[in-house]
């Protein structure tokens, strides 16, 4: 489950996030996620699970790329969430 540098900027943006709040909270350095997000250099595994882990937790969902269309993010259904119908 790869992780895209618009897909981080996606959901740090609907977290409101800084990069350096991210890196806090995926304990990583600010410099690997803002080397990341201008495509300087990809991430290393564990990396990219620790920065996924974080948005994970915070109640975001990041998805891949598959046949219903490219990667994204989306907030987690919740209480209160409806849940979408079932595809027909």
């Amino acid at each position: 489950m790869p992780l895209s540098a618009a897909q981080c900027r996606a959901a740090r943006a609907l977290l409101d996030w800084t990069q350096a709040e991210l890196a806090r909270r995926a304990d990583v350095s600010p410099g690997t996620v803002r080397g990341f997000e201008v495509g300087r250099h990809a991430l290393h595994r564990a990396t990219a699970a620790a920065i996924r882990h974080a948005f994970e937790v915070a109640g975001l969902v990041l998805l891949d790329p598959g046949q219903d269309g490219g990667e994204g993010v989306r907030r987690a259904p919740g209480p209160g969430c409806p849940q979408p119908p079932p595809p027909l």
